[in-house]
């Protein structure tokens, strides 16, 4: 039920700037969700659709953008694609590693009707 109150945010993200921009309707949303941030992509998308209605985004479509969790090792400086289970580096068998992909959140861009 957490996607409930980020979806809100994001809708309220998108509108303020719609609103600011003196925009009518917003036509679509594109998001990017990060695979650590548990966050269900459907589940954001049917609170988006629901709280959308009798807004300037009523209608709108949501396209959503999974992040890849990705690491680079402080050990011998490998980026890497990681899996949820598993963050140890595959060149050096390393664990002192940065998540440097996935944890991400946000409204990429707006598409408008002016």
């Amino acid at each position: 039920m957490h996607e409930l109150a980020i979806t809100q945010s994001l809708l309220a993200v998108a509108l303020d700037h719609a609103r600011g921009a003196g925009v009518r309707r917003i036509l679509s949303v594109r998001l990017k969700i990060g695979e650590l941030t548990g966050y269900v992509p459907e589940a954001v998308e049917m609170n988006f659709l629901a709280l959308a209605a009798g807004t300037a985004a009523e209608g709108a479509s949501l396209v959503i953008e999974a992040v890849p969790l990705r690491c680079s090792c402080r050990k011998c400086g490998r980026e890497y694609p990681a899996r949820p289970d598993d963050f140890t580096c595959p060149g050096c068998g390393g664990g002192d590693i940065a998540v440097t992909g996935g944890r991400e959140m946000f409204i990429e861009s707006l598409e408008v009707e002016t």
